[in-house]
């Protein structure tokens, strides 16, 4: 299911060495970089920055940090121009993945994301050969703990979503990607403990691998592509992931 693996995402970033942090908080920085300079500076005319910088603090960005990324961006001395490439591949036995990168340097991006998939058993595909088989959807996640589930679904329903599924740790609330930012601020208002609210892209359908060597080498392959400072988010349809 998403949002087990989505949890289990958010677990693991939350557990993270302190040079895990660095990464999120470089790789989140530079999604703020390019909010700003696209939309200002100011989160209150600028909706993706005020979810960016929701999605900071939810991974315990400190506020200096966050504000020292906006005050650069928004001035003459951040020089670094970022692009969004999106990669579409297959990881082992065909296992579906999508690669969203932030990078200043294109050619550099595409032969690191090409060397992972090669080393670990997949293969780069083209434009648009395994995005049909996801769809974009607004995923809250709210700790369940003690929450009467049927108030947080008329709750979560009135703030714009569209599905709820309730977990032993977490309930997964999803919606229209445009609804998301509503519905993370009407649930906190509501006083429920937001772990994360972010767009993420939920597969059709989803591979099992029981090959021991397949598990290993697309482990090894999220790992690495996660590791990367130009990749942003990763999404796939491995459904055994632990």
């Amino acid at each position: 299911m998403s949002g087990h693996s989505k949890w289990n995402n958010i677990k693991r970033k939350k557990e993270a060495t302190d040079a895990a942090k660095g990464k999120i908080f470089t790789k989140i920085g530079r999604e703020i970089t390019v909010c700003v300079k696209e939309g200002g500076p100011d989160p209150n005319n600028n909706a993706k920055l005020r979810d960016l910088i929701a999605k900071a603090k939810q991974n315990n960005v400190p506020n200096d940090n966050i504000e020292r990324v906006i005050k650069k961006a928004s001035g003459d001395g951040d020089k670094n121009n970022y692009e969004t490439m999106i990669y579409e591949g297959y990881g082992p036995n065909g296992v579906a993945v999508i690669v969203e990168c932030l990078t200043d340097n294109k050619n550099r991006t595409a032969g690191d994301v090409r060397h992972y998939f090669d080393k670990f058993g997949g293969n780069l595909g083209t434009s648009g050969c395994v995005s049909f088989m996801f769809t974009k959807k607004g995923i809250v996640l709210i700790e369940n703990n003690d929450v009467d589930e049927d108030q947080l679904m008329d709750d979560a329903f009135d703030c714009g979503a569209d599905d709820m599924n309730a977990e032993d740790e977490v309930i997964e609330i999803s919606c229209e990607p445009s609804e998301l930012s509503s519905l993370r601020d009407g649930l906190t208002e509501k006083g429920y403990k937001i772990l994360s609210a972010e767009i993420d892209q939920i597969p059709s359908t989803y591979t099992t691998l029981t090959d021991e060597e397949h598990i290993k080498k697309m482990g090894l392959l999220l790992e690495h592509l996660e590791d990367n400072d130009d990749v942003q988010n990763v999404y796939h349809n491995w459904e055994n992931e632990e």
